[in-house]
């Protein structure tokens, strides 16, 4: 499940950087808070099915 967030995050920052760079900013917030849970959950071992 949080892999498939971090893909569709991915995908909605590379179209906002590439065709609308004022709502970009927004979508890479939330790729980084997405990218800090990742760490998180690695980090932790924690295994979410």
């Amino acid at each position: 499940m949080l892999w498939t967030i971090i893909a569709v995050l991915l995908v909605l920052w590379l179209l906002g950087v590439l065709a609308m760079p004022g709502l970009g900013s927004i979508v890479h917030i939330l790729l980084v808070i997405a990218l800090i849970v990742l760490v998180y959950q690695l980090l932790t071992g924690r295994r979410v099915a």
